[in-house]
């Protein structure tokens, strides 16, 4: 049977995940596709099976249910693939369940090759990567205050054609204590990870990285430390924009609040120790008031700011080599000509 390792993973045109769909929500390959040769229901019977009565009972009723579910993706998802297809197959540790498919694919005449060790494998690569790979790049921060426009900046950098890991983009949370997205969970530890290695590993090491200045967890996240180190050694890009564009463009962004002062109320509760019983009080009456303007302004002036320009000057310094440039207009085409400056700025190996 054709063996591949975990350093011929971006090799192959397709990666085919056979584990539950249990474990693949866990964390799996990027952009490998779910096809289960155990669903959840059926890898817990086997397993009890085999834990309860023997080996052989278990590997029989395997098999069977094993059999099935190939047999179904044969008639559809794989039916129309041409002989030229060359996917690799994983399962949990590049056993029995892998093992099935790339062989009934094999003896089709597929190009089907199983991954050695399977996702154990592959996480163990990861790991060792992520202490290692995040200090062959070199990285530009985006530093500025809540409500400047980082990741719109980013966004617009990446338009405009230049390497850009947007950390809160893969970890579905906008990083402070309102940071959750109102219709999407956070990913997993191990699934944020994966997203991080892959992206990591499409850059070209000869030009930066632009990055937000974030801080070591982004929600219930934690950022590799390796990435974070390098990045409080990089030089910044540090953004200066007006408090008014700055209570807009969180207005704008957090609007799913505005609907619901109690949801906003229960997360200001959550800074009583850190800003005293009188002041969320006072935050708690101008949202049931609706007052988001001033609301907004001053969480940015009482609590944001201050947390904001301490952890900066603890974890991203000012630098001789660091890059300044004010903005009042947030909007797409304000940042679209504000990645022009910056990319206009920057040296020409950054482009």
């Amino acid at each position: 049977m054709s063996i591949a390792t975990v350093s011929d993973l971006l090799t192959f045109e397709e990666v085919i995940d056979v584990r539950s769909p249990g474990e693949y929500a866990e964390d799996h390959i990027p952009g490998a596709i779910n096809l289960p040769v155990l669903n959840d229901a059926e890898r817990e019977r086997v397993g009890t099976l085999y834990k309860q009565v023997s080996s052989f009972e278990a590997k029989k009723v395997g098999a069977a249910l094993v059999s099935r579910n190939i047999a179904h993706y044969l008639e559809s998802y794989l039916a129309d693939k041409p002989k030229s297809y060359r996917p690799l197959v994983y399962c949990w540790r590049g056993g029995s369940r892998s093992g099935s498919l790339t062989h009934i694919l094999q003896k089709i005449g597929f190009g089907a090759t199983q991954l050695d060790g399977g996702y154990k494998a592959y996480r163990r690569h990861v790991i060792a990567e992520l202490a290692k790979l995040p200090a062959q790049l070199t990285y530009r921060v985006v530093c500025g205050p809540t409500g400047s426009g980082k990741s719109r900046l980013l966004q617009a950098l990446a338009e405009e054609g230049l390497q850009v890991l947007d950390l809160e983009v893969l970890a579905a949370h906008r990083g402070s204590l309102l940071g959750a997205l109102p219709d999407q969970a956070q990913p997993t530890q191990k699934s944020f990870e994966s997203a991080i290695w892959f992206a990591l590993t499409q850059f070209d090491p000869a030009r930066p990285v632009f990055v937000e200045s974030e801080s070591k967890k982004i929600g219930a996240l934690r950022v590799p430390e390796a990435l974070i180190t390098s990045m409080r050694a990089s030089p910044c890009v540090r953004l200066e924009v007006p408090l008014a564009a700055r209570v807009q463009l969180l207005i704008e962004d957090y609007a799913h609040y505005l609907t619901n002062a109690s949801a906003i109320n229960s997360q200001l509760s959550r800074l009583v120790a850190l800003r005293g019983n009188d002041t969320v009080q006072a935050w708690h009456e101008l949202a049931n008031r609706q007052a988001w303007d001033e609301l907004v302004a001053s969480l940015l002036e009482q609590h944001y700011d201050p947390a904001y320009l301490r952890s900066l000057s603890n974890n991203y310094p000012s630098e001789a080599s660091d890059l300044s440039f004010n903005s009042a207009d947030l909007s797409s085409a304000g940042m679209q000509l504000l990645a022009q400056k910056i990319k206009a700025a920057c040296p020409a190996h950054a482009q």
